[in-house]
C-alpha cells in the first residue's frame, strides 16, 4: 500500500498555441477555490484540486484524471476554466459515493498571481500526492505558511476552511460514476 504513490508522474505539455487559445479571464475577484472530493459514507477526502482566478483562470488538478484533448494541460495545470468547464470538473468528480466540498477565498491579485506561478512551475505530480503538492504550494504564501503538509485532503480542507472569509458550498450528484470529462460540452 505504501508504494501506491511512489511512481513518477508523467509530464504533459500542451502546445503554446493551444494554451494561448484557451486562456480565460474570469470577471470575478482574484480568488483561490479549494475542491475536496469527499466520500459520502466516511466524509474522508479522496482528492484535492485548486482553481486559481488570477490573470487567467486555471485548475490545479494534481495527480488528477480530469483530461480531454480540448482542455490544454501542462503538468496538472488545466487552462481555460470557463464556468462551463468548472461545472464539468465538479460533475466529473461527484457521484453517488462522492461529493465535492468547495471553499472559495478572495485574495489579493498578487497572491492569486503568485499561486498561479507556483502551480505552473511545480511539475507533474505523482499519484496520491495531490494534497501534499497543493499544501506545499500554498505554504509559499505568507497567509498559508502555517499549514501542515499532509497526504489527507480533509486535513488541507480543515486548514483552508479556518481562514476568515472562506465561502463554503457543496456539490452532490446521484449518478453511479459514469462521468466523462466531456459531459456537458
Amino acid at each position: 500500500m505504501a508504494l501506491v504513490g511512489c511512481g513518477a508522474a508523467e509530464p504533459v505539455w500542451a502546445p503554446d498555441e493551444q494554451v494561448a487559445r484557451s486562456v480565460y479571464r474570469h470577471p470575478g475577484p482574484p480568488s483561490l477555490t479549494l475542491y475536496t472530493v469527499r466520500n459520502v459514507g466516511s466524509d474522508s477526502g479522496a482528492h484535492t484540486g485548486l482553481m486559481i482566478n488570477a490573470s487567467q483562470r486555471v485548475m490545479w488538478d494534481p495527480a488528477g484524471t480530469f483530461k480531454h484533448e480540448t482542455f490544454p494541460e501542462r503538468n496538472d495545470v488545466i487552462f481555460g476554466i470557463t464556468p462551463q468547464i468548472e461545472r464539468i470538473y465538479r460533475s466529473y468528480h461527484a457521484r453517488e459515493t462522492y461529493y465535492i466540498e468547495i471553499m472559495e477565498l478572495v485574495v489579493s491579485a498578487e497572491t492569486a498571481e503568485r499561486v498561479l506561478q507556483l502551480v505552473m512551475a511545480y511539475g507533474a505530480v505523482p499519484k496520491a500526492q495531490c494534497t501534499i503538492s497543493t499544501t506545499t504550494i500554498l505554504k509559499e504564501i505568507p497567509q498559508f505558511a502555517h499549514f501542515r503538509v499532509s497526504f489527507f485532503p480533509e486535513v488541507l480542507a480543515e486548514q483552508f476552511g479556518a481562514i476568515p472569509g472562506v465561502r463554503r458550498s457543496e456539490y452532490w450528484e446521484q449518478d453511479e460514476g459514469q462521468n466523462l470529462a466531456t459531459d456537458g460540452l
